[in-house]
């Protein structure tokens, strides 16, 4: 169950419970809740294998979705063109071959799940809108903090893109800061009762690695009010210049989408209403409708949109010094400070202490006690400052570039 600690005034959707005082954390409960299938599919103008994601609402005490499995999934074209999906994961459905969406097509999205079946109204692919520049900035945002503000420049060619949805994957160079070419192991490690420890050299670098993330919130940006259909350095991303995944190398893909009004729409109240682009909780204050319905059960609540849209993407890589040249790394997400662990602990007999510790990966060595620090005879670190697999993988991405 969820705990909450708040000191507000509010009504949380699905349940019958009012805070209007600081109170003790307590377990709350959803006391009406009707789950609803979620579905979150979009299919482009890129050949490629597209995906469709299915689950169930939850309650937000639940851990989280359901996902729905073994269903039938196929999108068809107004030429009766069919393109089948098939469950490569829990809940995800892969096209079984791969397809671009074509303008001037009709598409509709076809799903039977549960003995139930649903359909979405058809979608059109939407004009395609060119990304004329993808750029960063050294930037202070409106609460006068300093950063780095990712701006993209966007044109319709043909003068009818004017609604504009943007996600991004990034990816950053991670290089723990007190790494060693050496490591701690068990001398005797059949004997877990043993507590003696060794160093030797490392099998595997675990010095640089990499880590990759998607977006999350829903970034959108329209041109209805100005004269010419053009996005004017838009920020699809402000990283404040203390978060450490700007400290090395940094690199970010941005896909721009161009949405229909309806699409548009829709998503501009997704996220008013939830802030968030996940459609797996039913956390609107009243139910969004999309353009997926239940066709046997007009009553069922069907969650998510079917989306036909034109995609184009850039990326861009950029160092910390070439916005930042000469000034301090941020700083790292711990201190990173030395300790000498004991090798026993108190007690008869007496407890391991390093072993443990090591083995739980709680520490990284990084030297030889000398007689600095009072405890066992070596120095070690927090793991995540002894070996980058803490935050992220040390397989170089295809794309990087140094």
């Amino acid at each position: 169950m969820n705990k909450f600690n708040f000191c507000v005034k509010s009504i949380l959707p699905g349940c019958v419970i009012s805070l209007t005082a600081c109170v003790e954390p307590f377990d709350a409960e959803t006391l009406t809740f009707e789950s609803a299938l979620v579905i979150e599919a979009t299919i482009t103008n890129e050949m490629k294998q597209h995906q469709v994601q299915l689950s169930r609402s939850y309650a937000f005490e639940e851990e989280g979705p359901e996902p729905v499995r073994s269903a039938t999934v196929l999108v068809e074209d107004d030429q009766g063109t069919e393109y089948l999906f098939e469950e490569a994961v829990a809940g995800t459905y892969v096209s079984r071959d791969a397809f671009a969406a074509q303008a001037g097509r009709n598409y509709r999205l076809k799903v039977t799940a549960n003995g139930r079946f649903y359909a979405s109204e058809s979608a059109q692919l939407t004009p395609l809108a060119q990304m004329d520049a993808l750029y960063a900035e050294r930037y202070t945002n409106d609460n006068g903090l300093e950063g780095v503000a990712i701006r993209v420049n966007a044109s319709s060619p043909t003068g009818n893109a004017w609604n504009y949805r943007y996600t991004f994957e990034e990816t950053y160079k991670i290089i723990a800061p007190r790494w060693s070419p050496f490591r701690l192991v068990p001398l005797y490690p059949e004997d877990e009762s043993q507590c003696e420890m060794i160093k030797v050299p490392r099998e595997d670098e675990n010095q640089v690695c990499y880590n990759t993330e998607p977006s999350r919130a829903i970034l959108l940006t329209n041109t209805n009010n100005q004269i010419e259909d053009d996005v004017d350095g838009f920020i699809v991303r402000f990283i404040r210049r203390d978060n450490y995944i700007i400290s090395h190398r940094y690199s970010i893909l941005v896909r721009q989408m161009v949405q229909s009004d309806a699409a548009y729409t829709y998503f501009e109240q997704l996220a008013s209403f939830s802030g968030s682009e996940s459609l797996f909780t039913e956390t609107q204050p009243g139910f969004l409708e999309g353009n997926v319905f239940a066709q046997d059960e007009e009553q069922e609540k069907v969650l998510g949109y079917f989306d036909v849209v034109s995609v184009t993407e850039q990326r861009i890589f950029f160092n910390y010094d070439d916005l930042f040249p000469g000034e301090p790394l941020p700083p790292y997400v711990n201190p990173c400070r030395l300790n000498a662990p004991p090798i026993f602990g108190n007690g008869i007999p007496p407890p391991c202490v390093l072993r443990p510790m090591v083995e739980l990966k709680m520490v990284s060595y990084f030297g030889d006690n000398e007689g600095g620090q009072v405890g066992g005879p070596f120095l070690t670190v927090p793991f995540v400052c002894g070996d980058c697999t803490a935050l992220g993988n040390t397989g170089v991405p295809e794309f990087w570039s140094e």
